[in-house]
C-alpha cells in the first residue's frame, strides 16, 4: 500500500453521509453540512463544489445532488465532473467553493481519482477552512484507510456480491485522512458491517464507522500538532439510520461493534 502523508491541521467538520435518497432525511443529512459551508460564505450563498465522477451520466448524477442540497438550505450547487480515468484538481476546484461535497458511485475510481493529490486536497480544505461531505463514495474516500470494495476475505463471502464495487477481494486502499478510522457505508441496507468488521479485525484498518443511509456523522475539528491522533474530536450522528462502530477486542480476538442513533455521540479516540 502506498505510504500517503496526511497533514495534522485543525479545519472544519468532515460530514459523511452513508447514501440514501430518503427526502425526509434532508435537513438532519445535509443541513449540518449546507450551514457550516454558509458559515464561510459569510452573507451570501454557499457554492458548494460537487464532485462526480463521470462515467457518461455526470450531469444526471448531479442534478440528484443539486435539489437536495437546495432544499437542506439556501446555497448554488456547482458540477464538478471527473472523467473516469481522470483525477481531481484541487487548487482549481478549491479556489471558490464553500463547501465541497464528493459524491456517490464506483468506489475504487473515486481514489482512483482522489490518490494522486490526496495530500494537497487535505492541506488546501484545512487552510481555506472548506467543510468536506462525502457521500457512499465519498464517505469511504475520506478515511486514511479506504475500503473501497469487494465482497470476499480469502475466498470467502463477507458481504453481498452486489457490493463489492466491481471488486473480488475486500480492498482497502489510501484514502484522504480526513478522519483517522475507515468508513463503510449502505451498512444495514447492503450487509456492509461485516466488511467492515474483517478489515479492522484482519489489522488493515485500526477501526472504523459503518454508517446506514440516510444517517450521516459530523466529525469535529480538534486534532492538533502535538496531540495524540484524534485528541478532542467528537463525533455526532444524525438522520433515519445508526452509525455503528467497530474496534478490536482487547485480547484480539475478534471485533467490538456498538451502534449509534442519531443524537449520539462518541469520541474518536476512545
Amino acid at each position: 500500500m502506498a505510504d500517503i502523508h496526511h497533514p495534522r491541521s485543525v479545519g472544519p467538520s468532515t460530514f459523511l453521509i452513508g447514501g440514501g435518497w430518503d427526502r425526509g432525511a434532508v435537513a438532519a443529512v445535509y443541513g449540518p453540512f449546507v450551514r457550516a459551508a454558509a458559515a464561510r460564505a459569510a452573507g451570501r450563498a454557499p457554492r458548494i463544489g460537487c464532485v462526480v465522477l463521470d462515467e457518461g451520466d455526470g450531469a444526471a448524477q448531479f442534478a440528484r445532488y443539486e435539489p437536495v442540497l437546495r432544499e437542506a438550505g439556501d446555497c448554488a450547487p456547482v458540477p464538478v465532473l471527473v472523467p473516469l480515468g481522470g483525477r481531481f484538481a484541487p487548487a482549481a476546484v478549491l479556489d471558490g467553493v464553500d463547501g465541497l461535497l464528493v459524491c456517490g458511485g464506483l468506489t475504487p475510481a473515486y481514489q482512483e481519482a482522489f490518490a494522486a493529490d490526496a495530500a494537497p486536497t487535505v492541506a488546501l480544505l484545512a487552510e481555506r477552512g472548506i467543510p468536506y461531505a462525502g457521500f457512499s463514495a465519498g464517505a469511504a474516500l475520506a478515511a486514511r484507510d479506504a475500503v473501497v470494495g469487494g465482497w470476499r476475505a480469502d475466498g470467502v463471502a463477507v458481504c453481498p456480491e452486489d457490493a463489492g464495487e466491481d471488486l473480488d477481494e475486500v480492498a482497502v486502499r489510501p484514502g484522504l485522512g480526513l478522519v483517522p478510522f475507515a468508513v463503510d457505508v449502505h451498512a444495514a441496507q447492503w450487509g456492509t458491517l461485516p466488511r467492515l468488521a474483517t478489515a479492522v479485525a484482519a489489522g488493515r484498518a485500526g477501526w472504523g464507522v459503518a454508517l446506514d443511509e440516510n444517517t450521516v456523522i459530523e466529525v469535529a475539528p480538534g486534532e492538533r500538532e502535538g496531540e495524540g491522533e484524534g485528541s478532542g474530536v467528537a463525533v455526532t450522528v444524525a438522520g433515519l439510520g445508526r452509525a455503528h462502530t467497530v474496534r478490536r477486542a482487547p485480547d484480539g480476538a475478534g471485533v467490538l461493534v456498538r451502534s449509534y442513533g442519531a443524537g449520539a455521540s462518541f469520541p474518536v479516540n476512545g
